[in-house]
C-alpha cells in the first residue's frame, strides 16, 4: 500500500526498533511507496512512512532491495557530498563511504551480506542513518 511520506523531524529523529518476521508487510509498503515516488526518490526507510522499524529499501538500478535490520559491517573511502531527502526540503552536506558491506535479512528471513559501492552505497548509508534517527 502506498503510504504518506512523514516530514515530522521529531518523529524522524527517533531511533527505530528491530524488525521481525511479522513486519514483512512494511517491506511491501516501502516497495509500493518507493514506486509511487520513483521520479524523486531512490530509497526509503520505514520511519519515512510512519513506522519505527529497522527496514529500508534501496534502488540498485534494475531492482529495489528491501533490507530488514540492515547493518554496515565494513566501510572504506570516506568523501564529502550533498544529499536531499523526500522528508526534508533542500540539500545538506554529509560524509559517506565509497565502499560498504551490509548485512541484513531478506523477505525469506535469510541473512544476506552484500558489498555496495558508489551511488548504491550512498543510498544505503542515507537510509540506514534514518534508522538511528540521524537526519542529514
Amino acid at each position: 500500500m502506498v503510504k504518506q511520506i512523514v516530514r515530522d523531524v521529531f518523529f524522524l529523529s527517533q531511533k527505530s526498533e528491530p524488525a521481525t518476521k511479522e513486519d514483512l508487510q512494511i517491506g511491501r509498503d516501502l516497495q509500493d511507496t518507493l514506486q509511487a515516488n520513483r521520479e524523486r526518490c531512490v530509497g526509503m526507510a520505514a520511519n519515512m512512512i510512519g513506522v519505527k522499524k529497522n527496514i529500508i529499501i534501496v534502488n540498485m538500478g534494475m531492482i529495489d532491495v528491501v533490507m530488514f535490520n540492515p547493518a554496515i559491517v565494513s566501510k572504506r573511502g570516506s568523501y564529502e557530498t550533498e544529499e536531499g531527502c523526500l522528508s526534508l526540503d533542500g540539500v545538506r552536506k554529509t560524509t559517506r563511504y565509497q565502499d560498504i558491506e551490509v548485512e541484513y535479512y531478506d523477505f525469506n528471513w535469510k541473512k544476506q551480506r552484500q558489498k555496495l559501492s558508489g551511488w548504491t552505497a550512498q543510498i544505503a548509508q542515507h537510509e540506514i542513518d534514518h534508522l538511528s534517527g540521524k537526519i542529514i
